[in-house]
């Protein structure tokens, strides 16, 4: 191995987008070269370690562990002023310092891979400042059994160096090796081609020699092979937001930052061979194990009289089974509880369960509404006893083992759902109960998406958009959800095969466009790497000892704010902190949960005060009504048009129709239309059949078809007589795909059903049967589970839809874009939400009965009645102030006027821009002052009174008195004498309003919605004729699919790309939804003169759903829609009796009709008396469509 070399400055993609080295290519690339050991050094983080090491062993060779640090000047504590251009160190400060230098920090030991969390830990929590720093003071506490070196051209020692300072690099390298010890701290070569690198290492060499400290050659690696150094530097240009051809952007010298052979190594520094030698010395001397797969679960504080975990948990289940069965609990249900509680406490998860039951406790007894169970938690009876779940897994046939599986030791995995304001407060409580140091939520990577890689690489090379947005375009669809990578467009991979298949048009584009294939060439490079981290939504980690005995944490304050406030989460992601052992829980806020809760307490004040939710029985027939109408906006779940489309071919009637519902409805059952196979079946509208006549006792509830995992588990049980946790395996590796695991699991299960009795047939042929349903069969508990918060919504809605939609938009009230639904679902009831108002708004949106309505207001026969708009929700006002205006209105009753509103509230409720904010949503319309009128004179009349309240309070008193002795009500008052009374110093409120557009613009500016009025009432049904797509569809579309819609201008802008062109975005509203469209500068150019705030437009585009967190169109074309309120168009009458219609002339009238769109209704006189009127979508062109009318069914059949 004397020739070989070994890489200890080696920056992975977990260097975010700095370093381009994916892991599985990186340690091949070392394997194949035949070095021993391969380190890791990402930028001031360990977020790669665990998958790093991984990957090494999985590959064969060594892997070292460590970090490129980075240090303050002096302390962790100072945070000097950045000066000039940002680089490699983060840029100048004051006195010629760096705002942070580098430094390589490797573990040679398991006590130095300790050390090393440690550091990087106090880096992110004490030294976050840009980045995050340490100082000498924290690596003189925790310098056992670490190698460092003086890095790069950023460290310490080098930059001294290059500013000529050579003493005081050599008492760097000299205070470096006092921490470290003469044999942990080398002096780092490296050769780039950088002048300033030949310029340093002499020097370098010089110091080493005067403090006798190794040299060790390093290749500052940032990818794997030179030919990837494009890709690289188009890397640092997403991060930069720069483009390769900016020449002054940040930028690496050379095309060396890449792995190089030992060869490579050996040769450029040949001159000091000891350099390369000393890679190999510290990779034989560092010997890190990671431990992985063993619990390592929180102590639980156990109570007196309990000796043991296992004690307590049998304790508190038996208890719980009493008060869920009774005191006789069945023997069904005891022998299920003994076998659960054997399985849990033989596998060491007693704690993992008594922790579940102390938080989920915790919830309840604060009122804190709990989840009834997600996930295969639902299927364990213990879980129901301990109030963990709230279903019954016996009465609904849920399996214990597709939970915990004795067969294999995994932790278990309940996820938790709370109401989403108090997800923070058992984080809390958790802090408090195990430790703040003992808790930390994990943190999460999101990486670059292949179609994001293709626009990102188009930018970065100064393409114009619709460069890449071509090459996104032309990639196959999604599957199931996910992308087929670049890559595999371009190669075959049997995984991938209809992916490839889909990429036809993309290969030729590749092979015959230039541009195209230079563009896909670095997207390739880019696809896939991490591109930023984040905190993952659920998951939290609760340790037995500190939290940094296990894993580096982190924490990243906000500007402004205190640092305390800020979370503290993992380094490693959720996979690899559960792979260590720890305890990993899952915390989800989840919003519906607060909506029932909202709704039942406001259900207990206005109706019932015993009502629980609860306690609903599960069989009412109201709610299964509203679900088999498809009456499901703001029900859980159920709220796309296509679902609700499925709601009404099914008509559930039962609790498990809607489990099956929510199973049926995923891309895998859909594909192969199992959802409305279900539904004929159910309904009688298809033939049940079964695979065999035994199998109706297993699957006769779902109609012969094995919809749930459970359900291929049971139909393993039955005739290859498996285990359950043996037909759990068999799902679980039915999952994989892996073809060894499918031959052994077919044999064996083929063998399984001869020995059953079923013969030679039945068995390869039910594997393929089984085989096919395990793409598509989903966890039976978690739709059971989740089915419940369906359910409970669904009867909330069915029963008390007033109380329940205010709910839903007071959950919504933070991003009301989602609430034009709801609104457009009220109106389709006959409620009506009201504009806020300051004598009977709350802080949230509340329920108005018919009694209880402003003057004026009418609702609809058999409205249920109305909601009045959350005062908290109208912009720029915070709820602390709405609690002092409603506290007022409490103690002293309405508001006369807004003359007696400035002068009652306390002061703070006074802000100018909450008061014209309220004006302008229509809060003090009630008080009979006009919107425009009193926004002229607002600010006046506040100042005034404020200005007498203050010297009121002083004992000073007006002239005139306060204001007068006017009996009027102040609403119109002129503010002169009026022979009515005294003079009255109020300043009068113009009798000013402004036109229909102008109070809608404001009000939707205001309160995010338009709500007294909208402006597409009275023209839905021509503004229909005019589009082929309603908004509230598009979701259910793929990327890049034609639409033509319409709807109401709203927040127009106009901005300018990068290269200083104009472009435009603006929502477009209709009654039921919104989208984002998108107008580029080439379309502005021919459509920017049809663009304007409040204008009715139909759209021409194509949806753009680049990835996750983007859904918006790409417009093209824009229409201004003039002339739909211009009443009805002139009708189209045609004479066609009965007795002379055949199918073959219907077929030929829908033919022309459809083929001439158009405003005017058709009338057919069929004769004796009667006329039908054809159905809106019949509509109809009467100039286009009369001539072949008559054609077809003769000149006198058209009546004019």
């Amino acid at each position: 191995m004397a020739d070989s070399f070994t890489h200890l400055h080696v920056h992975t993609e977990f260097s975010m987008l700095d370093g381009a080295s994916r892991l599985d290519e990186m340690v091949a690339k070392a394997v194949q070269d035949g070095q021993p050991a391969i380190g890791i050094t990402d930028h001031g983080n360990m977020y790669g370690t665990l998958d790093f090491y991984k990957e090494c062993n999985s590959q064969g060779i060594k892997p070292i562990i460590g970090t490129e640090a980075y240090m303050a000047h002096d302390h962790r504590s100072e945070r000097p002023t950045r000066r000039g251009r940002v680089d490699d160190s983060g840029g100048e400060t004051e006195g010629g310092k760096k705002l942070y230098y580098h430094l390589i920090l490797l573990a040679e030991t398991n006590q130095g891979y300790k050390n090393l969390i440690q550091l990087s830990s106090k880096a992110f929590m004490e030294g976050y400042y840009y980045k995050p720093r340490m100082d000498f003071e924290l690596l003189e506490q925790h310098s056992e059994g670490l190698i460092a070196t003086s890095a790069c051209l950023g460290g310490h020692v080098l930059q001294a160096l290059m500013q000529g300072r050579d003493q005081q690099a050599l008492e760097h390298a000299a205070r470096f090796q006092d921490i470290f010890g003469r044999d942990n701290f080398f002096i780092e070569l490296q050769d780039h081609g950088i002048p300033e690198q030949h310029q340093t290492n002499p020097k370098l060499m010089e110091i080493a020699k005067k403090i006798k400290a190794p040299l060790l050659a390093t290749n500052d690696s940032h990818y794997v092979h030179q030919d990837d150094h494009e890709s690289h530097d188009a890397l640092l240009c997403v991060q930069t937001g720069s483009l390769m051809s900016d020449t002054k952007r940040f930028k690496f010298s050379g095309t060396d930052h890449y792995l190089k052979s030992a060869a490579e190594m050996r040769y450029l520094f040949r001159e000091v061979p000891g350099a390369c030698d000393n890679s190999l010395w510290i990779a034989e001397r560092a010997n890190v194990e990671i431990e992985f797969g063993k619990p390592l679960l929180p102590n639980f504080p156990l109570p007196e009289g309990f000796d043991s975990d296992a004690d307590y948990l049998t304790h508190l289940t038996m208890e719980g089974a009493k008060k869920r069965w009774g005191d006789t609990v069945p023997v069904v249900a005891r022998e299920r509880l003994a076998y659960e509680l054997k399985v849990i406490n033989d596998m060491g998860f007693a704690s993992y369960f008594l922790i579940t039951w102390d938080l989920i406790k915790y919830a309840r007894d604060n009122g804190i509404r709990v989840g009834p169970g997600r996930g295969s938690a639902a299927g364990c009876a213990v879980a129901y006893c301990l109030w963990i779940t709230d279903l019954d897994p016996i009465e609904y046939d849920l399996l214990f083992e597709r939970f915990l599986n004795p067969s294999r030791i995994s932790m278990p995995d309940i996820d938790m759902d709370f109401e989403t304001r108090y997800r923070d407060e058992m984080i809390r409580y958790s802090a408090e109960r195990y430790g703040r140091d003992h808790v930390a939520q994990i943190v999460t990577f999101g990486s670059i998406k292949a179609r994001n890689a293709a626009r990102d690489a188009a930018r970065v090379l100064g393409y114009p958009y619709g460069v890449g947005d071509k090459i996104a375009k032309a990639m196959p669809p999604l599957v199931m959800g996910r992308d087929t990578p670049l890559k595999y467009c371009f190669e075959r991979h049997p995984k991938y095969a209809d992916g490839y298949q889909a990429a036809a048009d993309l290969r030729a584009m590749y092979d015959t466009d230039p541009d195209i294939k230079k563009v896909v060439d670095v997207a390739k490079g880019l696809e896939g790497l991490k591109r930023s981290d984040g905190i993952h939504a659920a998951a939290v980690v609760i340790t037995k000892d500190p939290v940094t005995d296990y894993v580096p944490i982190q924490r990243k304050p906000e500007s402004g704010k205190d640092p305390e406030d800020a979370p503290v989460v993992t380094q490693y992601e959720m996979h690899g902190v559960e792979s260590l052992g720890l305890l990993k829980m899952d915390f989800l806020g989840l919003r519906n949960l607060d909506v029932i809760s909202d709704a039942e307490t406001m259900i207990r004040e206005r109706h019932d005060p015993d009502f629980d939710i609860e306690q609903t029985a599960l069989d009412d027939t109201k709610t299964y009504d509203l679900l088999s109408r498809g009456d499901t906006i703001g029900i859980f779940q159920l709220e796309s048009p296509p679902m609700r489309q499925l709601l009404k071919a099914m008509e559930p009637r039962t609790f498990p129709h809607i489990a099956a519902v929510l199973a049926l409805y995923r891309p895998g059952p859909m594909s192969v239309n199992m959802h409305y196979d279900y539904a004929d079946r159910m309904n009688g509208r298809q033939e049940v059949s079964y695979f065999h006549e035994d199998a109706k006792e297993v699957l006769g509830d779902t109609y012969g078809l094995m919809i749930y995992q459970e359900s291929v588990m049971r139909v393993a049980q039955k005739f290859a007589g498996y285990s359950l946790a043996e037909a759990d395996n068999l799902r679980k590796a039915m999952g994989k795909k892996s073809r060894e695991v499918m031959a052994q699991a077919r044999q064996a299960f083929e063998d399984g059903v001869v020995a059953q009795g079923y013969g030679d047939e039945m068995g390869p042929m039910l594997f393929d049967i089984i085989e096919k349903f395990a793409d598509y069969a989903f966890n039976k508990s978690h739709t059971f589970g989740y089915g419940l918060i369906t359910y409970q919504t669904a009867y909330m809605k069915a029963h008390y839809p007033v109380e329940y939609i205010a709910s839903l938009l007071t959950s919504v009230k933070n991003n009301l874009d989602k609430a034009a639904t709801y609104l457009a679902d009220c109106r389709s009831m006959g409620i009506k939400v009201l504009t806020p108002d300051v004598n009977r708004s709350l802080i949230n949106f509340g329920a108005l009965s018919n009694d209880e309505l402003p003057p004026g207001v009418t609702l609809p026969v058999g409205s249920p009645g109305a909601i009045t708009f959350g005062l908290s929700a109208v912009r720029n006002v915070g709820e602390a102030l709405v609690e002092l205006l409603i506290a007022e209105r409490t103690e002293n009753g309405q508001f006369t006027d807004f003359y007696d509103f400035v002068e009652r509230v306390p002061e703070a409720v006074l802000n100018k821009r909450t008061i014209e904010s309220l004006i302008k949503g229509g809060g003090f319309d009630a008080l009979g002052h006009p919107r425009r009128g009193l926004l002229t004179v607002f600010e006046h009349i506040i100042d005034t009174t404020v200005k007498l309240r203050r010297e009121r309070e002083m004992g000073v008193m007006s002239l005139f008195g306060d204001w007068g002795d006017s009996d009027g009500d102040g609403a119109g008052d002129s503010g002169s004498g009026d022979g009515q009374g005294g003079f009255d110093e109020r300043t009068p409120i113009p009798d000013l309003h402004f036109d229909k557009s102008e109070q809608l613009r404001f009000e939707k500016e205001m309160l995010g919605l338009y709500v007294s009025d909208h402006p597409l009432f009275g023209v839905e049904s021509a503004l229909k004729r005019k589009v082929e797509h309603a908004l509230i569809d598009l979701p259910n579309m793929e990327d890049g699919t034609p639409v033509t819609v319409g709807g109401v201008i709203t927040n127009l802008a106009r901005k300018f790309t990068k290269k200083g062109d104009q472009m435009a975005v603006f929502l477009l509203e209709d009654l039921d939804a919104s989208i984002e469209v998108t107008i580029f500068p080439r379309t502005l150019a021919e459509q920017g003169h049809k663009l304007e705030d409040d204008l009715i437009v139909s759209v021409k585009g194509r949806l753009d759903r680049r990835d996750e967190s983007r859904f918006g169109l790409i417009g093209q074309t824009v229409n201004v829609l003039h002339g739909l309120d211009d009443g009805p168009a002139v009708p189209l009458r045609l004479r066609m009796p009965s007795t002379s219609l055949d199918e073959l002339k219907i077929q030929r009238l829908k033919r022309i009709l459809k083929e001439h769109p158009g405003d005017s209704v058709v009338m057919v006189d069929i004769g004796m008396g009667q006329v039908l009127k054809l159905a809106d979508e019949f509509r109809v062109d009467v100039d286009r469509s009369v001539g072949e009318l008559r054609m077809a069914f003769g000149h006198e059949a058209v009546l004019l």
